[in-house]
């Protein structure tokens, strides 16, 4: 094998050898291809705009009241209740944020892991998808962070409406306001980025060189559920953190990512660092379910639209 990883259409580090396929079935981000072309960075790009926009709003959509459960579960203090109502509160303020920010995730997610794939060896593919989720991630947070402000504020009963919040999060606090756990929330998504999509990609590579075939949706399904769940268990101490943080507004309980560490495993104890983990397992699980095979999907239908464009040409 080459100490580098193989110069092809592929967003994987890996190929083999495959039974002969009709030209539609293969896609760009299989690792089955063997013919060796320069990778078109731009097409990926915008590929991977697209489908991470789509996987984003449908896994938003379809979870939100999960995530909504799972906020008020980590705002709630000693034995204080959670309300039940209200559950899809600031869902569409919340979707004109993630569309954006999922498609500059994965359009930087995929051309920079083609990018490090070629930097890194092979047998080191693993970095390059670690370094690349976090990439994307700290991308993307410029756009993610105000919108996961203003949805928790809103999931918290703070705000009727997505407009509203943005108005008065300014006024009240200043533009900085929208940035409220801007640290915790890098802290948290980052390692998460990372952590998921090098769990998910080095899954995948290790399914397909055993199958000898690509993977089927339900494949993709299982593997996305599979690195998501892992993924959102080991990272709810940091969730719960930035939660905290951005949800405080102006009262400032917290001074900052070590203070509000510091004084809620003094004044609730070390467990509750773990609140919520249940409703966020379950829905960074099936949310990495639905949002892999989407995006499997999703580029899979692109790439053969682009080679049925180019048989036309």
């Amino acid at each position: 094998m080459s100490s580098k990883a193989p110069h092809s259409d592929s967003l994987d580090a890996l190929k083999f050898k495959m039974p002969t396929q009709k030209d539609s079935d293969k896609f760009f981000m299989s690792i089955t291809e063997a013919e060796k072309k320069p990778v078109d960075f731009l097409r990926i790009l915008y590929d991977g705009c697209i489908a991470g926009g789509v996987a984003g709003v449908i896994v938003e959509t379809a979870l939100y009241p999960i995530d909504t459960i799972k906020t008020r579960l980590q705002v709630v203090r000693g034995g204080g209740q959670i309300i039940l109502k209200g559950l899809y509160s600031g869902l569409a303020g919340n979707l004109a944020g993630v569309l954006p920010a999922s498609a500059i995730f994965v359009g930087v997610y995929e051309p920079t892991k083609q990018k490090l794939l070629k930097f890194f060896p092979e047998h080191f593919s693993a970095v390059a998808h670690f370094a690349a989720g976090a990439i994307g991630g700290a991308a993307s947070s410029l756009i993610r962070v105000p919108t996961e402000v203003v949805k928790q504020r809103m999931q918290t009963g703070q705000f009727r409406s997505a407009p509203a919040a943005v108005r008065l999060i300014i006024a009240n606090e200043g533009f900085k306001g929208l940035y409220a756990g801007y640290g915790s929330f890098l802290l948290r998504d980052l390692p998460f980025d990372a952590i998921q999509f090098c769990i998910y990609e080095q899954l995948r590579i290790g399914y397909k060189l055993a199958a000898k075939r690509d993977l089927k949706d339900p494949e993709n399904a299982m593997l996305g559920a599979f690195a998501g769940a892992i993924t959102g268990a080991v990272t709810t101490p940091l969730d719960v953190v930035k939660t905290r943080l951005m949800v405080q507004g102006s009262q400032k309980h917290y001074k900052g990512i070590f203070d509000c560490v510091s004084k809620i495993v003094k004044e609730e104890g070390t467990h509750t660092l773990f609140k919520g983990i249940g409703p966020r397992v379950l829905w960074i699980g099936v949310g990495g379910s639905i949002f892999f095979s989407v995006l499997e999907k999703t580029k899979q239908v692109l790439a053969e639209r682009h080679t049925q464009d180019e048989a036309q040409k």
